[in-house]
């Protein structure tokens, strides 16, 4: 029995733009007239005819790019549902015919006004089937051309999103058992000094990985984010007691973005242990956020320890580990439109998440 062919929208994202959008529009009337200027060029004198020719040519070229994008427009949704070849030879049919419906419009529109007074005959073609032939070859040509730009752009850029992917699940998945570790250690501690809270600890640790680690998506909503980074937080009141305090400063924060997880218990993780723990008197940390232009900013501040050559080195090679990993994964998951930013001044360590919201 006979194959069908595979539906295209079940397995990956058809490899046509979506030439409804606007931008897709602007790109082809920008095309169309890149085009009409080199035919000109290649056609007359710069001191003869130049401009008349251009207009001519740019509302030709016009025509067929703009009805070649509304067809294409209208199908898209259609050829996504066919297999990649069937629906790259009925888009390049398509394309060629709307360039022959344009040109033969173009001929007869010229056949009737010939006869008018003031209509220069070179204005409109005068052989009818060079004229279509000569069309009919280019917009084949260029047709094809530009179907398979569209395939190949497509595929470059499906596998540099796919690269990006399994490098962020490869830091998420790095990130994890460190922070499990550290997790182990504390509920180790607890249970030498209080069995009772070693209990809780582990309690809480198992909502840890409910609400994370058993995570499949790539990004969760920000409010899911905070829960795990509060939840950690009472692993370590726990242990430090009163020496831990945290002060949460988020509700002008969109509780809904979607954002990469274990973004924030890192952070929070780093001041505790690099900050509160080393303090006899412990501190204050402190989880902010506002709006910032078109998008957010998320800080976790922590107190810093006295100075000294062992606890900076511990300090500073604790925190590059976790800092560069989220660094990384913000640029993966916003490349180029999240960062990072780390400042020390006034006894704080200040630690920034600028997301695009």
């Amino acid at each position: 029995m006979r194959n069908k062919p595979a539906d295209q929208s079940a397995s990956q994202p058809f490899y046509l733009p979506d030439f409804c959008a606007t931008r897709s529009v602007f790109a082809v009337v920008l095309i169309s007239e890149l085009v009409a200027i080199v035919l000109s060029l290649a056609r007359v004198e710069l001191q003869f005819g130049f401009w008349l020719d251009l207009a001519r040519t740019s509302l030709f070229l016009l025509w067929v790019g703009l009805c070649s994008a509304a067809v294409l427009c209208a199908v898209r949704g259609w050829l996504a549902r066919l297999s990649t070849r069937t629906a790259s030879i009925i888009a390049l049919g398509l394309l060629v015919t709307v360039a022959v419906a344009i040109s033969e419009a173009t001929f007869w529109i010229g056949r009737a006004w010939l006869g008018n007074p003031g209509v220069a005959r070179h204005l409109f073609p005068a052989d009818h089937a060079a004229f279509l032939l000569r069309n009919v070859f280019i917009a084949f040509i260029v047709s094809a051309l530009a179907l398979r730009y569209f395939y190949v752009s497509h595929h470059w850029r499906r596998n540099i999103e796919l690269k990006a992917r399994s490098r962020l699940d490869a830091l998420q998945a790095r990130i994890q058992p460190h922070f499990l570790f550290n997790s182990m250690n504390t509920i180790a501690a607890l249970t030498r000094s209080d069995p009772r809270l070693a209990e809780e600890a582990v309690e809480n640790l198992a909502d840890l990985f409910r609400a994370n680690l058993k995570e499949t998506r790539s990004r969760i909503p920000l409010k899911e984010e905070l829960e795990v980074a509060r939840l950690y937080q009472r692993m370590e009141e726990l242990r430090l007691g009163s020496r831990l305090q945290v002060h949460w400063e988020v509700n002008e924060l969109p509780m809904d973005l979607p954002v990469p997880g274990l973004l924030v218990q890192p952070l929070l993780e780093n001041a505790i242990y690099h900050g509160i723990e080393r303090l006899p008197q412990g501190g204050i940390v402190i989880v902010s956020g506002k709006h910032r232009g078109d998008g957010i900013e998320l800080t976790v501040s922590n107190p810093v320890p006295p100075a000294g050559p062992q606890v900076g080195e511990n300090r500073r090679g604790g925190h590059r580990i976790a800092l560069e990993n989220i660094r990384e994964r913000l640029e993966l998951a916003w490349p180029g439109r999240a960062r990072m930013e780390v400042r020390e001044a006034d006894g704080r360590y200040d630690v920034t998440l600028i997301l695009p919201a």
